[in-house]
């Protein structure tokens, strides 16, 4: 019986520090810096890790007040290019903790 308590306290011991792991992972990819642009770079947009925008940049020569669509599509562009790669680094550092673990 003793022998089951300590494969108990060994796997307690593997998921505590699996879980620390995990949170320092997710600490050091929340203070990453991911940088999205639209075409030819007219607009970029700042996320971290944790998908808040920290900045957005629009170069002068494309506002035109008689085309405010395009400026949006740019923006658009960019906010989901910087997205998808905090997403994409998400799953490539944290993903590996989700391996071979039931229900993820």
């Amino acid at each position: 019986m003793m022998r089951g308590m300590g494969n108990m306290q060994g796997m307690m011991k593997q998921v505590q520090k699996m879980q620390k792991d995990m949170e320092k992972a997710q600490a050091e990819l929340n203070s990453r810096e991911f940088v999205g642009a639209s075409s030819n770079d007219l607009v970029t947009a700042t996320f971290t890790g944790d998908r808040k925008m920290k900045d957005i940049s629009i170069k002068e020569d494309v506002v035109d007040p008689d085309d405010v669509e395009m400026l949006q599509d740019l923006v658009i562009m960019a906010v989901n290019d910087a997205l998808t790669k905090v997403e994409k680094e998400t799953e490539a550092t944290m993903g590996k903790y989700a391996k071979g673990m039931p229900g993820f």
